[in-house]
């Protein structure tokens, strides 16, 4: 099925497999970021299933660069947009939840924090860090996100990935090869679903720690605002907002983009910024944290597309 929503047939959309989900042209994708920026997808794909999304990999013609986006609370789409075709995993297909003892395993386009319920009723802990942290559960992986003194990596069991060819493998940790806020995750893997490992815990306790989580990001972080959380990574041994804060760039702003005066380390989109404005504030900041520290910070959120 093609669903054209968004502008007249282009060459690319003609050259691609039929599918079961949906194609739509042009699509904005401002509104699938946490910083409501960027430009368009020149072919958003939602598949309806893995096996539809399989099929796809395996047809659609070499040379077409293919990008994978989640629930985008980590990421900055420029302004020019994204060439070829973005797939993003939106299907309930891709939100199921099954629990084998204390083992959880999860679809890749499951929001993290809908995970919260399920674990409650299944009595599972261990895992309450997860559902604090923005996005969903495939982009996890590959940044090995983690809060709360926790990361992926402490409960990873395994995933189920698709690559560029259209095959689907087991992996374990040590195809990650986990590190802080990174691991080798290759460009042309699509995460399919993650298994994690909890621990048996009381509902009543699982319920108490994840409203502690959400209570500290609420009176800390600027959660209300457009921002995709931490925008540098933390410097072995420091901290990215103190680095910040002591460079002097509390308030800095470029066009519609400020450093939140709630927390350094998170860039927001006051309403009117554009993915340049954002980018060259955290640009501006990265030198000048170097020029008092000699210190180059490092980026968390990921970048990509075409500047305008």
């Amino acid at each position: 099925m093609f669903g054209r929503l968004f502008g007249a047939k282009t060459p690319i959309l003609e050259s691609l497999p039929e599918v079961r989900g949906k194609y739509i042209e042009n699509a904005k994708l401002a509104k699938h970021t946490w910083f409501g920026v960027g430009g368009p997808a020149e072919v958003l794909f939602l598949p309806e299933d893995a096996d539809d999304l399989k099929a796809f990999m395996m047809r659609k013609p070499e040379g077409i660069p293919v990008t994978v986006i989640g629930g985008g609370s980590n990421l900055l789409i420029r302004d020019g947009g994204i060439p070829g075709v973005v797939v993003k995993l939106d299907t309930p297909a891709f939100k199921q939840i099954t629990f084998n003892g204390t083992e959880v395993t999860v679809g890749a386009g499951l929001k993290n924090s809908d995970l919260k319920k399920a674990l409650v009723d299944n009595g599972v802990g261990g895992l309450e860090f997860i559902c604090s942290v923005p996005g969903r559960i495939g982009g996890l992986l590959r940044t090995n996100a983690g809060c709360f003194g926790r990361t992926v990596s402490d409960v990873f069991v395994k995933a189920h990935i698709l690559n560029d060819w259209g095959n689907v493998y087991e992996t374990t940790a040590e195809d990650f090869n986990f590190s802080y806020r990174s691991s080798l995750f290759p460009d042309d893997w699509i995460v399919l679903d993650a298994t994690f490992k909890g621990e048996k815990a009381a509902p009543e306790e699982i319920k108490k720690i994840m409203d502690e989580h959400s209570e500290y990001r609420r009176s800390h972080q600027p959660i209300n605002q457009k921002t995709a959380g931490s925008t540098f990574k933390n410097p072995d041994g420091l901290q990215a907002w103190k680095l910040i804060k002591e460079a002097g760039c509390a308030g800095m702003k470029v066009g519609g983009a400020e450093v939140s005066p709630m927390h350094c380390n998170f860039l927001i989109n006051r309403g009117k910024a554009t993915a340049a404005d954002i980018e060259e504030l955290g640009e501006a900041i990265i030198e000048k944290v170097k020029a008092k520290t000699a210190i180059t910070l490092e980026w968390e959120v990921r970048r990509m597309g075409v500047k305008k």
